[in-house]
C-alpha cells in the first residue's frame, strides 16, 4: 500500500521541474554554505579530493569534484575493461532473449533501452551487461572502460524517476523510462555501449569529448555519428553526471568475461577490472 502511494506520488511530482532548480540552485553561491552539510550526511572522502572542499565555489562543483591523481589507479592490462565510475554493482548478467533484469522477477528490452534501435541492440544480444548505481557520496565523473574509438553517441528523453534501491524495486521498466545519453565505443573488447541513466535531480549529464551534447542543450532525441572516429584512452575522463544516478554497461557476445564472481550490492572504484577479454580481437 505504501509502495504504491508513493508511485502515485513520484508520477505526480514535477520531476523535471524539480531538477532544474535543484540544479539552479546547487549552482549558485549561497549553495557552498551546505558543502559541509552535505559532506556530513553523506560521509565524503575529502583526503582524495583535488582541492580543500572551501576552495568550491558551490555544491555542484564540489558534487563533480576531481580527484587526486593517483586516486583511481586504471587497471594497465590491455586485455580488461575497467569500471568507469565508482558506485554499487545493481545488476549483471547476460541479455538473454533481449532483456536485462532491473531487479528480481523485473526486466525491461535492451531495445527499448537503447531507444529502439533494433542494429545496436541486436549486436548487443547474448553480450554481457552491468548495471552501477551512483549514490550522492561517490566520484561522479565517468571514464572510458577500454581504450577504443567513440563511433556514435544516442540522446533518448525521457522520464527523471528515482534510480535508487526503492525505485530500481517499485518502477516497472525504470532505465527505459528515464533518459539516456549513450556513448558507442568500438574496442579490442569489441563494441561497448555506455548507457547513462538520468534521475531525479540529475541537472544534467556532460561529455568531456563533445561539450556540445549533454541531456539538457541537446532538445530532442539525438543520434550523432563521429567522422572519423573520436579515440579514446582506457580510464579517459569522458563525462560526468551532475548529481547521481547510473550507468548500464553493454558488451559484444563472446567478448569478454568477468573478472571475478560479481554480485549484486558489491562497491565498485573506477578503475577497478570488471571484464577480461576473450577470443580473437574485433575492431
Amino acid at each position: 500500500m505504501k509502495d504504491r502511494f508513493l508511485l502515485s506520488l513520484f508520477y505526480l511530482l514535477p520531476k523535471h521541474a524539480l531538477s532544474r532548480a535543484v540544479g539552479r540552485w546547487a549552482r549558485s553561491p549561497i549553495s557552498r554554505f551546505a558543502i559541509p552539510l552535505f559532506i556530513r550526511r553523506f560521509r565524503i572522502n575529502l583526503e582524495e579530493a583535488e582541492k580543500p572542499w572551501r576552495d568550491y565555489p558551490n555544491l555542484l562543483e564540489f558534487f563533480i569534484r576531481k580527484l587526486k591523481p593517483d586516486a583511481r589507479p586504471v587497471d594497465s592490462s590491455p586485455n580488461t575493461g575497467v569500471s568507469p565510475v565508482d558506485g554499487v554493482i545493481s545488476q549483471l548478467g547476460e541479455i538473454t532473449e533481449g532483456t536485462l533484469l532491473q531487479t528480481k522477477g523485473v526486466t525491461y528490452r535492451l531495445e527499448d533501452l537503447l531507444g529502439g534501435d533494433s542494429e545496436q541492440a541486436a549486436a548487443f544480444e547474448g553480450g554481457k551487461f552491468v548495471t552501477i548505481y551512483l549514490s550522492p557520496r561517490d566520484y561522479h565523473r565517468i571514464h572510458a572502460p577500454a581504450a577504443g574509438e567513440v563511433t556514435h553517441v544516442s540522446y533518448i528523453p525521457g522520464k527523471l524517476f528515482p534510480v535508487n534501491d526503492f525505485g530500481v524495486r517499485i518502477i516497472p521498466r525504470l532505465f527505459v523510462r528515464n533518459e539516456r545519453l549513450i556513448t558507442f565505443m568500438r574496442t579490442s573488447l569489441g563494441r561497448i555501449a555506455v548507457v547513462k541513466v538520468g534521475a531525479t535531480n540529475v541537472g544534467s549529464i556532460r561529455l568531456n569529448f563533445d561539450p556540445q551534447v549533454s541531456t539538457r542543450s541537446a532538445g530532442g532525441r539525438l543520434r550523432k555519428v563521429y567522422e572519423p572516429p573520436l579515440p579514446l584512452s582506457k580510464g579517459q575522463e569522458m563525462g560526468r553526471f551532475e548529481f547521481g544516478s547510473t550507468v548500464i554497461l553493454l558488451f559484444e557476445p563472446g567478448r569478454v568475461e568477468w573478472t571475478s564472481d560479481w554480485v549484486s550490492g558489491t562497491a565498485l572504484k573506477m578503475g577497478q577490472p570488471i571484464v577480461r577479454g576473450v577470443g580473437s580481437a574485433n575492431h
